[in-house]
């Protein structure tokens, strides 16, 4: 009884709540102590951040960290806590952070849906280590909601062609974004590009030969002459030849930053984002003019082709396009019938 009395007074000095396994942990000399939260956290996002540039990208880990500090956040908020036993993980915990995101950090769904997807994330990594006996995540769903692509239609992608720019750091911005239009690659992707990726394909055309920093996949494009034209103004540039870089990109903050006012100045009401390009890649340039729906998921390196048709659904002027031309021949056919019974006749 002294014994337990000790290990109890002992407990109470921690930050966990005294359970009653605890106490018989503790009294039975298990060394072993429980896993807490941010505990796991941490291990992940080290283990995490010691594969960059095998498994993961540097922007992984910075989302890593930011998921991360929400959990912090949350702790402390709701809890008044620093930590939280992976054994009370439940589905009660799940739903509070999820409202905690909406409420106190003002997320929008699919934001917040992010984050408890890195929970679960830990979870996982819990249950395989055996350091969690339970899933919490059983009877919830990390479902997000299928949002509206914004890409530029073929008048805006002209209006940017044609737009003449007095200041060179705008002119950049909007060669290095028509590249991307015509290509498809994201900002990572066309950061990286060097004179080694570019080459001649089976074709005889020039391709650039690469693989998608997000998901190492193969994303070899065929160059369009629009994009061809954006290389060659910085074949000769200093900057890209003494980074060993085909284009000036400067960083993704900047550049969203400056898409603002070239959109502005371009008379293009959308916000501009970097990743619009290649939205405008999947429908305007490619789905569109009738490029096979698996060649342009070859092109983006999707893994899965469920992936690509999310941009097939939202190209509905090829839709209409299609229904004219079917309404055309139908219409000839219609005709050619009537003129010719009256010959008969």
């Amino acid at each position: 009884r002294t014994k337990l009395q000790r290990q109890f007074n002992t407990l109470l000095q921690g930050d966990e709540p005294v359970t009653a396994e605890l106490l018989k942990n503790a009294f039975l000399g298990k060394t072993a102590p429980n896993k807490s939260l941010l505990e796991l956290a941490t291990y992940h996002n080290q283990q995490a951040a010691a594969l960059v540039g095998a498994d993961f990208a540097a922007g992984t880990i910075r989302r890593f960290t930011v998921s991360l500090n929400k959990l912090k956040a949350f702790l402390k908020h709701q809890h008044q806590r620093t930590d939280w036993p992976l054994e009370q993980l439940n589905h009660r915990f799940i739903t509070e952070f999820e409202h905690f995101l909406k409420t106190a950090h003002s997320l929008d769904h699919n934001s917040a849906m992010n984050h408890l997807k890195y929970l679960k994330k830990l979870t996982n990594l819990a249950l395989a280590n055996d350091w969690l006996d339970k899933n919490p995540f059983v009877n919830y769903r990390c479902k997000v909601r299928e949002v509206v692509r914004e890409f530029l239609t073929a008048e805006e992608l002209d209006a940017l062609h044609q737009k003449v720019f007095t200041m060179p750091r705008l002119a950049e911005v909007r060669d290095i974004f028509l590249f991307a239009c015509y290509t498809g690659y994201a900002y990572a992707d066309v950061a990286k590009l060097t004179p080694q990726h570019l080459l001649t394909g089976i074709d005889g055309e020039k391709w650039i030969i690469t693989s998608r920093s997000k998901t190492d996949t193969k994303s070899n494009v065929p160059l369009l002459p629009q994009a061809l034209a954006v290389l060659a103004r910085y074949a000769n540039d200093p900057e890209c030849q003494a980074l060993g870089k085909l284009l000036p990109v400067k960083s993704n903050q900047k550049l969203n930053a400056y898409l603002k006012e070239v959109g502005d100045l371009c008379g293009i009401r959308k916000k501009l984002t970097f990743h619009i390009a290649r939205h405008t890649f999947a429908t305007t340039v490619t789905l569109t003019n009738g490029v096979p729906i698996e060649t342009v998921s070859s092109m983006l390196g999707h893994k899965n082709l469920r992936t690509t048709q999310i941009y097939a659904k939202v190209v509905e002027s090829k839709v209409g396009e299609d229904m004219r031309r079917l309404r055309d021949r139908l219409n000839s056919a219609s005709e050619s019938t009537g003129t010719s019974r009256k010959l008969g006749s």
